[in-house]
């Protein structure tokens, strides 16, 4: 057995700098935001997460003097603690073509209208207006910019640049940049004051420098053993993952003639096959329920698998440090949902320096003489 490594395409990691800012994490998820503004030198002041599995997750891997937050309609901004940066990944369901798809079947409405979701968004400005941080980052799907013909969006930009007075920056930023995933997200950055953030600073590494064989367990003798996992995932003796992820010769023959029907009709739909120099379809929410959309060819014996839970945390760009103490349904769902960190860790870095009060000081000197 090797020792506990990083897999291969983690972003680099900064020491927290001596000149760091406080903020706040909303709808936190698993803290994947929080990682990345870790990285660059901030302060977790404040959790809002409402699911007890995530917040279970959330507990494992971080240390906060705060105590967590539940549901962020309840929370009174007044006791939302000063922050400099204010961070949320809210709900994006309402407004993904997924989550669009299945509220039009089941006769449900979405955006706005979804009223235990799509209207988070104004709990986030409740707390931008009360709070007013120097800055804020969004994370969302892409789907946002077109919902509603683009309506939806034109609420969001109105109400963080007119109504809250901040200037906005926005980018749709692909994981595959940084993962072996394609995963388009859409990034809103604000600043109270004006800076010199500028999008095309992101520096974005080539697609495809990464591919699958970076996050799948190595077979080699080179997969190293994480104490934390044991053998759930991987089974060390036999060098090889573990068979419960095999799919069944029931659920491979569905897959294959769902497949097959929808070809024969013209349409795309079905499994995603992925082989060790692939890059995979967008990790789902819904991959616990047949993994359908990235799984893993293995050799003629063996019917293709679906991705550990720990290849799903590599996926997304959380370290082998990561601890997963779920059961594998709700890491599924909880890798799904989250971001993929190195990105956002991009996204820190870009927005760092305009973080800080001698930060903006410099910045404000910067654009005077400019």
């Amino acid at each position: 057995m090797t020792t506990v490594q990083m897999p291969p395409f983690q972003f680099p990691i900064e020491k927290l700098s001596e000149h760091g800012f406080r903020f706040i994490d909303l709808f936190a998820g698993i803290g994947g935001i929080r990682l990345a503004f870790e990285a660059a030198g901030g302060e977790c002041v404040f959790t809002s997460e409402w699911d007890s599995y995530a917040q279970k997750t959330y507990a494992a891997n971080f240390e906060s003097r705060h105590a967590m937050a539940g549901d962020i309609t309840g929370v009174d901004a007044t006791e939302v603690p000063d922050h400099d940066v204010l961070l949320a990944g809210f709900p994006c369901q309402p407004f993904s073509i997924a989550g669009v798809s299945k509220k039009n079947a089941l006769g449900r409405s979405h955006g706005f209208a979804d009223e235990t979701q799509g209207t988070l968004f104004f709990d986030v400005a409740r707390i931008i207006g009360a709070k007013r941080p120097r800055a804020f980052l969004l994370e969302n799907v892409k789907n946002l910019l077109s919902h509603d013909k683009g309506r939806t969006f034109k609420v969001i930009q109105r109400v963080l640049a007119e109504e809250l007075g901040y200037r906005i920056h926005v980018r749709v930023v692909d994981g595959a940049h940084f993962v072996p995933q394609h995963r388009e997200r859409i990034l809103i950055i604000g600043f109270r004051e004006p800076t010199g953030f500028d999008w095309n600073a992101l520096q974005l590494p080539p697609k495809r420098a990464h591919v699958m064989h970076d996050v799948l367990h190595r077979v080699d003798g080179t997969e190293p053993f994480l104490p934390w996992d044991g053998a759930a995932y991987f089974e060390p003796s036999s060098r090889r993952v573990n068979p419960k992820y095999t799919l069944s010769p029931k659920l491979w023959a569905y897959l294959q003639a769902y497949r097959a029907k929808h070809e024969a009709k013209g349409n795309g739909f079905g499994f995603g096959l992925v082989q060790a120099q692939s890059v995979a379809r967008t990790l789902s929410a819904r991959y616990h329920k047949d993994g359908s959309e990235i799984l893993v060819a293995q050799d003629r014996k063996r019917n293709p698998r679906r991705l550990t839970p720990r290849e799903c945390a590599r996926l997304m760009g959380f370290p082998d440090s990561f601890k997963i103490p779920v059961s594998d349904t709700r890491a599924y769902k909880q890798f799904g949902n989250s971001v993929v960190v190195p990105v956002m860790q991009a996204a820190a870095q870009l927005m760092k320096p305009f973080l800080t009060e001698q930060a903006s000081v410099q910045s404000d000197l910067q654009l005077a003489a400019a």
